[in-house]
């Protein structure tokens, strides 16, 4: 994967991509919402934002700002906001999610959703998540990660070269994902359907002892 291939596919996607992928990630979406319970005045980022098919989903008293590697899904975006006249959108930006350009503590929670496949290093764009979102803060990746069955594994894996020109990593591993002392799963759910998808769920800064006295997700994996 590199930006240059990324950006040529979700070109070819941004017309086409509400009516392919919008049902079928719509729960995965609605889900990362109810599992922020974001309180009113909070800050959110979603990096991989798209066409913005999650936005209207985000409530009107929290400020929300998204980023995309691509303009032309960005465009979809601001028709949408604009469409919808979704005011708790406060920006819509074209950004590298392995390079984001906000400060430090910048957000109370930090979103990915169906992105971490998509960019050429997740660790580089974790490592970016965690830097923007204040101590203590969520950050939520959904992803498509690779089968245990071995039958779907496989086939993954067969499409692996095919990478660049659909646009993302179709065996991505969860086990891929960074886990620190001080960034702690608190837990795994099944986002869409057959559990496909899974939403993991962190908390920015939290120990292991931090993280096992939080009510925890039953893991999906």
């Amino acid at each position: 994967m590199d930006l240059d291939s990324i950006r040529t596919a979700y070109r070819r996607y941004a017309n086409h991509y509400d009516r392919i992928f919008g049902p079928v990630f719509n729960p995965g979406r609605k889900l990362a919402l109810k599992t922020l319970d974001l309180a009113s005045g909070q800050r959110v980022l979603e990096v991989g934002v798209g066409t913005g098919l999650s936005l209207p989903y985000y409530p009107e008293d929290v400020r929300v700002v998204g980023i995309d590697i691509s303009p032309e899904m960005l465009d979809k975006a601001r028709d949408r906001v604009d469409d919808q006249e979704l005011s708790q959108v406060e920006d819509l930006l074209v950004m590298d999610a392995e390079d984001l350009e906000f400060e430090d503590d910048s957000f109370d929670a930090v979103v990915a959703m169906y992105v971490a496949s998509v960019v050429p290093h997740p660790d580089r764009l974790v490592d970016e998540m965690r830097r923007v979102c204040v101590p203590g803060g969520d950050i939520l990746i959904i992803n498509h990660f690779t089968s245990r069955n071995p039958v779907l594994r496989g086939l993954e894996r067969g499409l692996r070269p095919l990478s660049r020109m659909l646009g993302f990593r179709p065996d991505m591993d969860l086990d891929s994902l960074p886990e620190m002392d001080d960034f702690q799963r608190i837990g795994v759910r099944n986002a869409n359907i057959f559990g496909y998808w899974k939403l993991v769920h962190y908390r920015n800064g939290e120990t292991a002892e931090e993280a096992e006295a939080e009510p925890s997700f039953a893991a999906s994996k």
